[in-house]
């Protein structure tokens, strides 16, 4: 079975540092790496049609971030990733997922530079890092390329 890497993306420097160090361990490995985007559901809104442009809105802006990210890993790696795109709580649809994929081998998340890491490597190497079917890789978002490249 291909060890595939679970990677969460959004803009942040932290996830394309996630996103290098898992392209290049599965290009080292002869894996795969599947990039899950996460559309937050907007607040409500009280007339129905102004709710449904925003969630598109913010669909296509997660789409087009993970195409962006999809293409990074073909010019880095040389790696077609997997592409999800879920809309919702983010602990929930990082879950869903690992359920959902029986051939993932790990979870990789980017750490903020400074400060808290974020909120889902707060959850996942905390509160579920036990109960998870794989491990939990946190790649500090301060790495640089070369690092990067190194560790992986």
């Amino acid at each position: 079975m291909k060890r595939t890497y679970l990677v969460v993306v959004d803009a942040s420097k932290e996830a394309e540092s996630a996103l290098l160090f898992a392209a290049r361990r599965a290009s080292k490995t002869n894996g795969g790496v599947h990039i899950l985007a996460l559309v937050p559901k907007p607040e409500f809104v009280q007339w129905g049609a102004v709710q449904a442009t925003m969630e598109a809105e913010a669909r296509a802006r997660a789409e087009a971030l993970v195409m962006g990210a999809a293409g990074t890993l073909m010019s880095e790696a040389g790696v077609q990733p997997a592409i999800t795109v879920k809309t919702g709580d983010p602990v929930a649809a990082v879950k869903s997922v690992l359920a959902e994929e029986s051939g993932i081998a790990a979870l990789v998340l980017g750490a903020a530079p400074k400060g808290a890491p974020g909120p889902l490597v707060t959850h996942f190497a905390g509160q579920d890092a036990g109960s998870l079917p794989c491990p939990v890789m946190v790649i500090p978002g301060g790495l640089d390329r070369e690092t990067i490249e190194r560790l992986s």
